[in-house]
């Protein structure tokens, strides 16, 4: 099924090359259909190989194209490697979502070390490096998965809130330093993946907010917040 927005005043995605991290499940896997259905050209970035490759079949034939390539955000190297496929490829990106992220449900004298940096590693530092490296070739809009975690503080998630507190601060200050491209932070509450234990709003919900950010449905400044649970109904 290929279905298209009637709506003229909206960003067409036909022909637009959208790159999704941690693309490969979850709220990456839904926003990659969702932006697929819709015209775009998908690459799907994930760590897990056999995800990626999964999800690269399973979404084969839904648009005009799915492509996934295997990418650590915590590693530049990787990011790099990936963009330069990309631009190989398809010449440009129009869209970059950085979803990719994890959590640890333990208080903090529960986590380790190791756990801590692979949350600050993959959530905030990871996704500024991927921005880095993309920004020369981003021509449309930045879309950051940043959370309602990252506005209110919650036991046990102290790391996972620190850097998603860090993803909107890191959005709404570099909506002040370019006017193109767009760039914002859609902030999902829990969302029933395997970060939350599959409990929450379905991360279909979340991923059709994304489409309608990626489509200038919401018509907010760069750098804004777009909060789900603020047009779920």
């Amino acid at each position: 099924m290929n279905i298209r927005e009637k709506s003229s005043d909206l960003l067409s995605l036909d022909g637009k090359v959208a790159v999704i991290s941690g693309g490969a499940s979850g709220i990456g896997f839904g926003t990659a259909h969702k932006l697929a259905v819709f015209g775009a050209k998908v690459i799907i970035l994930d760590v897990d190989s056999a995800k990626g490759v999964k999800a690269e079949k399973e979404l084969g034939g839904i648009g005009p194209e799915i492509k996934f390539i295997r990418c650590d955000v915590r590693i530049p190297g990787d990011c790099k490697d990936a963009v330069d496929k990309i631009n190989t490829i398809f010449g440009k990106i129009d869209i970059l979502v950085n979803n990719a992220g994890v959590s640890v449900w333990k208080p903090l004298k529960k986590q380790t070390l190791a756990d801590i940096e692979n949350q600050i590693r993959t959530n905030l530092e990871g996704l500024i490096k991927m921005t880095w490296i993309c920004l020369p070739h981003v021509k449309d809009m930045i879309i950051n998965i940043a959370s309602g975690a990252g506005q209110t503080g919650f036991a046990e998630l102290a790391p996972y809130c620190a850097t998603k507190f860090g993803v909107r601060g890191f959005t709404q200050a570099l909506a002040q330093e370019i006017s193109k491209p767009k760039i914002y932070a859609v902030n999902p509450d829990m969302t029933k993946t395997r970060m939350t234990g599959f409990q929450g709003r379905p991360a279909e919900e979340v991923a059709q907010i994304v489409l309608n950010t990626a489509k200038g449905k919401y018509r907010k400044s760069s750098g804004s917040d777009i909060n789900v649970w603020d047009y779920d109904k």
